[in-house]
């Protein structure tokens, strides 16, 4: 089971640092439209989606998070992606900063989910991503209480006022970057601003040539920086996760490379998008080609990518997906992680009927528990 070492120099689990992150709240005061401030370009086509490469950085780049931050930094937006309609095509979490390509859907075309006699239904399972179940609760009643009163349009405008966080790109980095300093200030015991200025955004095609560049541009971020030497290894990127196994993380890179949505291997999304970031990224070196004047990609490794066609070997897929596996998972043959399934049953939901999971990329038999978060197996 992992464990990290905290400021007060006890060891706690993982999970239990990221209490505050994994919780579900209510509504809180910074969650208003936003507005004012620096002149930002957006989309504005009649029926489309539009994508940004979006950065922040910590106050003076002297705030460095530490693994467990950086943790809680990527749940938080995926979070707030799902919750307020936007899509990550990629990301990139660095030590004072952070990346993000964003992908904004039409408005008023992703809001017809909650149109008709079930909208309002739907609307509410929909919260469910962010907001506790006593906090629905209360707005249930809320909602109730104004219609019961003959104040129906009151119930309109609560609805309304929910309805307009959803595919605002402004708020929703808004919404990230004060959900995650909250939780960040309270663990160093600190006050005050965390994120320099506003964030900065660029609009970008979101097909194409330009799509593609600006994913591995964000995902070769730790190569250029010199904390790896290949993207796969640098846990905190959209590519890395990828690889990991996310479904989520390789739905948004083969976004980037026009790929069907699930083509991350059955269309050889993952090959190609490897021997990009090994063709794009390679190293620069002087006109005497002695002295490196711009990290990245050695000629060699991406000689070897490319030779290999951007494909892993099996026993490398398994590592990197075990890597990413949650703390106290368990992996073995489908009779022991089964044997553990059964013991730890009131761990899980109702719904799940067995608990091995078959991994894919093992040649071997190997399963595994999978996502076991709330409380870790020692």
């Amino acid at each position: 089971m992992k464990v990290v070492q905290t400021s007060d120099s006890q060891l706690l689990p993982l999970e239990e640092q990221l209490v505050g992150v994994n919780a579900k709240t209510g509504l809180y005061p910074g969650a208003r439209s936003w507005s004012g401030g620096r002149f930002r370009i957006l989309g504005k086509g009649p029926l489309e989606s539009y994508c940004y490469h979006v950065m922040s950085r910590t106050c003076g780049g002297d705030v460095l998070f530490d693994e467990v931050e950086k943790e809680a930094l990527r749940r938080v937006i995926w979070r707030m992606a799902e919750f307020s309609g936007i899509k990550v095509v990629t990301y990139c979490l660095m030590s004072n900063h952070f990346h993000l390509l964003a992908e904004v859907p039409h408005r008023e075309t992703w809001l017809e989910r909650f149109d008709g006699p079930q909208g309002e239904a739907k609307l509410f399972d929909h919260l469910r991503t962010l907001y506790s179940r006593a906090y629905l609760g209360l707005l249930r009643d809320e909602l109730a209480d104004f219609r019961a009163r003959g104040m129906a349009v009151l119930a309109e405008q609560r609805l309304a006022a929910l309805k307009k966080r959803f595919c605002d790109l402004s708020l929703f980095v808004k919404e990230v970057k004060e959900r995650f300093s909250r939780w960040f200030n309270k663990r160093r015991g600190r006050r005050g601003t965390l994120w320099m200025d506003r964030f900065k955004s660029v609009l970008v095609e979101g097909k194409g040539e330009p799509l593609r560049t600006m994913a591995a541009y964000i995902d070769l971020n730790p190569v250029r920086a010199g904390l790896v030497k290949d993207p796969k290894d640098y846990r905190w990127c959209g590519y890395a996760e990828a690889l990991g196994g996310s479904r989520r993380a390789q739905r948004g890179l083969c976004k980037a490379q026009g790929k069907p949505v699930d083509g991350w291997k059955s269309a050889g999304a993952a090959a190609a998008y490897r021997c990009l970031l090994h063709d794009e990224g390679r190293e620069v070196k002087d006109a005497q080609n002695e002295n490196v004047v711009e990290r990245g990609v050695t000629a060699e490794s991406a000689r070897a990518v490319l030779a290999e066609k951007g494909k892993l070997s099996p026993a490398e897929l398994v590592r990197l997906r075990v890597r990413y596996f949650s703390d106290g998972v368990a992996l073995g043959s489908r009779e022991f992680v089964e044997g553990i399934f059964e013991a730890q049953r009131e761990l899980f939901g109702p719904k799940r009927k067995q608990g091995s999971r078959r991994m894919a990329e093992s040649a071997a038999p190997f399963y595994t528990l999978r996502q076991l978060r709330l409380k870790p197996l020692g």
